[in-house]
């Protein structure tokens, strides 16, 4: 399982260095606080990836680190079967302006990737993530769920950036108790 992984981690840095479909011109969003920012997420919709194929009920934990870094945690579901990657993120550029959205990401060193916040609600309730080229976009968001209005709305939005909606992926959502 682990395997699969970082095999897909390591296709997703090959591809993101690539620049195919490049994010460049996408902005970072700004006034970015990472101690807001951190926390529980859950994966709401995404562009497929191999390391994600048939995962559900996926979150992304981020924990601050004394260093600045950040510790990430994904995990999911996939055939029934918990699993899980740590990783680590830190500033993309350290000596820019730190209110930007912009950090990389590593889940295998000394490999890092893009992520790029390019939507993040002003409660921090839902983010919109990429990476360095547009086969990568994760909705995220505090609650297990989301509004359909406000996805459809995300929706939009993203789909006048140039990413491919009809190719999301909705994985199925953490179970929460009654």
């Amino acid at each position: 399982m682990k395997h699969h992984l970082i095999t897909g981690i390591i296709s997703s840095v090959a591809a993101a260095l690539t620049g195919c479909g490049s994010t460049s011109d996408i902005a970072a969003v700004r006034n970015f606080e990472p101690d807001r920012y951190m926390g529980t997420w859950y994966e709401i919709a995404r562009l497929p990836q191999y390391f994600e194929r048939d995962l559900d009920e996926v979150t992304a934990q981020y924990t601050l680190n004394d260093d600045g870094t950040v510790r990430v945690v994904n995990s999911g579901v996939r055939d029934g079967e918990p699993t899980s990657i740590t990783g680590k993120a830190r500033l993309k550029y350290p000596d820019a302006d730190p209110q930007t959205g912009e950090l990389r990401v590593s889940f295998f060193w000394p490999f890092y990737s893009d992520y790029r916040v390019i939507e993040l609600a002003p409660d921090y309730s839902y983010a919109v993530v990429t990476a360095g080229s547009r086969d990568y976009l994760w909705v995220l968001a505090r609650k297990p769920t989301m509004p359909k209005e406000q996805l459809d709305g995300i929706m939009e939005r993203v789909k006048a950036l140039g990413f491919e909606i009809d190719k999301l992926e909705y994985p199925k959502p953490v179970k929460t108790s009654p």
